[in-house]
């Protein structure tokens, strides 16, 4: 019984193929619009999976247990912001906290023999490069015992800017910023860029928050950068850290941002946006399920003597109806496939254009290949028991 199941199958497979081919051109359309539709999903659901993974990377590289808090100005508060500010008081109560970094920010133009750079001038402590994960290219950070020193720290962006190549920025070279000369102790690495955190380190200049005084003639602080030990609740970490800088700073409005938040913020906005991403490769799809019926309609019309022939020799309903089911079924499934495999080259060149970094997306290829198979068995239905309705004695008699 198996035997003779298993041929019929492979009869009725065979007979579909046949018909498809006799189709010609018709069957083409068909199947370029199930192409279409297929490797429309499989393409936007790639695209959109990547162009959030590619936003979510900028959030990440800061790490998750960093904390960046502002100081908003308000019209109920006028006393500026100190120069400095009492990081050993947050350590002792926050000892969850393993670099605190205030910070102060300037901008203006740097010089070095003659060549000018504007550059962002940060003033801050030595824990600001463990708190940012600055990478230095040569040389050293600052420290602790550089507050009362003219010492500079460079962004890869500005060192180029202000070097030559064939007479770059050196350590141990002295650098102008208005009337003082500061001597280069190290160049960063090129970094990626922070967007929670208000420092770009590429383009910054980095010199002792105490320096600042010779920068600027009322420096303030303007941020705190701060990095939290493994495995802690960030929100509740943020709100210890907001209270007890309300302590330091009464009436100051303080706002502490978490990189986990807005994190998980994108990766809701990248749902939606890959469910609306979904929705126009269903559309697509659906038009090429259209063309299915079409064809299969038309191919029913012109078989109808053949489908009484059918009948007459003992043909069941069922059997007519299954053999034009697996005719939509396979020439969908050749479709679906062939649309799978265009898709993932539209996505991984259109990453590849866009600068991402290309990942599959696990739910592409079930989701593109089956709702394209699905689409043709629903289109594929009403065809095929069509053509199992018909009477036996009316499709002979058709010319």
């Amino acid at each position: 019984m198996s035997l003779v199941v298993e041929q019929s199958a492979s009869q009725l497979l065979h007979e579909a193929l046949v018909s498809l081919r006799t189709l010609g051109k018709r069957s083409i359309l068909a199947l370029l619009g199930i192409v279409i539709g297929s490797s429309s999903v499989v393409a936007l659901i790639n695209i959109g999976h990547n162009a959030a993974e590619d936003a979510a990377a900028i959030f990440q590289d800061m790490g998750t247990d960093t904390l960046a808090v502002q100081f908003p100005d308000s019209s109920a508060n006028r006393n500026p912001m100190p120069p400095t500010l009492d990081v050993q008081q947050l350590y002792q109560r926050l000892p969850n906290l393993l670099h605190i970094a205030p910070v102060a920010l300037f901008s203006g133009p740097v010089v070095y023999q003659g060549r000018t750079s504007n550059a962002n001038l940060v003033g801050s402590t030595a824990d600001l490069a463990a708190a940012m994960r600055l990478q230095l290219r040569e040389g050293r950070f600052l420290s602790e015992f550089d507050s009362a020193e003219t010492y500079a720290v460079v962004g890869a962006q500005v060192a180029q800017a202000l070097g030559r190549p064939n007479d770059p920025l050196r350590l141990g070279e002295r650098i102008r910023i208005n009337d003082y000369l500061f001597q280069v102790i190290g160049i960063l690495q090129e970094q990626p860029a922070a967007v929670l955190i208000p420092v770009q380190s590429n383009e910054s200049l980095f010199i002792p928050l105490e320096g600042m005084r010779r920068i600027s003639s009322t420096p303030q602080i303007s941020n705190l950068i701060a990095r939290a030990a493994p495995a802690q609740d960030m929100n509740s970490l943020a709100s210890a850290l907001g209270e007890a800088l309300k302590t330091l700073l009464p009436g100051r409005d303080i706002e502490v941002q978490i990189p986990q938040k807005i994190i998980d913020g994108m990766t809701r906005q990248s749902r939606t946006f890959g469910y609306l991403l979904m929705a126009l490769g269903g559309i697509s799809l659906v038009g090429g399920g259209v063309g299915v019926m079409n064809v299969m309609l038309m191919n029913v019309a012109e078989r109808r003597k053949e489908i009484g022939i059918r009948m007459a020799l003992g043909a069941r309903r069922r059997d007519i109806r299954n053999l034009f089911l697996l005719e939509a079924v396979t020439l969908t499934a050749v479709g679906a496939l062939s649309g799978a495999v265009l898709g993932l080259g539209a996505a991984y060149v259109y990453a590849r254009v866009s600068g991402w970094g290309f990942s599959l997306a696990s739910a592409s290829l079930p989701l593109g290949v089956g709702s394209t198979l699905l689409i043709g068995l629903f289109f594929g239905l009403y065809p095929a028991v069509a053509a199992s309705r018909l009477q036996p004695v009316e499709a002979l008699r058709d010319e």
